[in-house]
């Protein structure tokens, strides 16, 4: 079976076989191998391949590594509040990303409004080919009308979701996705390539004052979880564009 982890870091570190086996000091037959699926390279290999590409070496071959060691490696942090996160660690994490930043919140306005450098990062990692897809809030769905009487907050959510809106469609380029959705948010998720930021959401208390989690993909046991949250819901969403009279 084709190890496409390994296949797809490669070409992402810009390398071809013959350069990776050179920069590695083995044959070009054995990446061949480790590419076809055919062998695994011994432990210090394995380092040595994923510190050229710069990936975990659990990433490019997790069935080398014993998954009983990585339980909760993949757990960088947590805060008691989003509030508490480092201010850096949002635009570090989006600068970093090279191939996707996907957002799925109600409104997320934090973001614009208290990081000046959010939108114009976005609009230069769209513009450079990294997917950018946010995923916001229905303003006229159940959902954000039942957390709205839940902050008791008098339409609030719907107008800071609209805000966002305003933000978002006056600056992005085409090939920014925005869809909107109308289900129910157990967890914010910010995702940029392999690190997320997960703000887990509590009945009653503004997104601001509840935990947050930053994760990153090592085996996926926490990572994989909320991709497929993110994806579920993105495929039940509806284009902003289809929404407009």
């Amino acid at each position: 079976m084709v190890n496409e982890r390994l296949r797809r870091a490669l070409h992402r570190a810009g390398l071809d076989i013959a350069g990776l086996a050179d920069a590695a000091g083995v044959s070009t037959k054995s990446v061949e191998r480790w590419i076809a699926g055919e062998s695994i390279p011994y432990p210090r290999t394995r380092y040595r391949v994923a510190a050229i590409l710069q990936e975990d070496e659990s990433y490019l071959w997790p069935e080398a590594v014993n998954g009983a060691s990585l339980a909760g490696a993949e757990l960088v942090a947590t805060y008691p509040r989003r509030a508490d996160v480092p201010r850096h660690l949002w635009t570090e994490l989006q600068r970093a990303s090279q191939r996707s930043i996907d957002l799925l919140a109600f409104a997320g306005l934090f973001l614009t409004e208290e990081h000046p450098d959010w939108i114009p990062t976005l609009i230069a990692k769209a513009n450079a080919g990294v997917r950018v897809r946010l995923l916001l809030g229905d303003p006229d769905g159940r959902q954000l009308a039942a957390r709205d009487t839940e902050y008791r907050i008098g339409g609030g959510v719907a107008g800071r979701v609209s805000a966002v809106l305003a933000y978002y469609s006056e600056r992005m380029p085409p090939s920014v996705q925005v869809r909107l959705h109308d289900t129910p948010l157990y967890n914010s998720i910010y995702r940029f390539d392999d690190e997320m930021l997960i703000n887990v959401h509590v009945y009653g208390i503004l997104a601001a004052y509840t935990p947050t989690m930053h994760i990153r993909r090592i085996d996926g046991a926490y990572f994989n979880t909320y991709i497929e949250s993110f994806e579920r819901v993105w495929a039940s969403a509806r284009d902003v564009e289809s929404e407009q009279p």
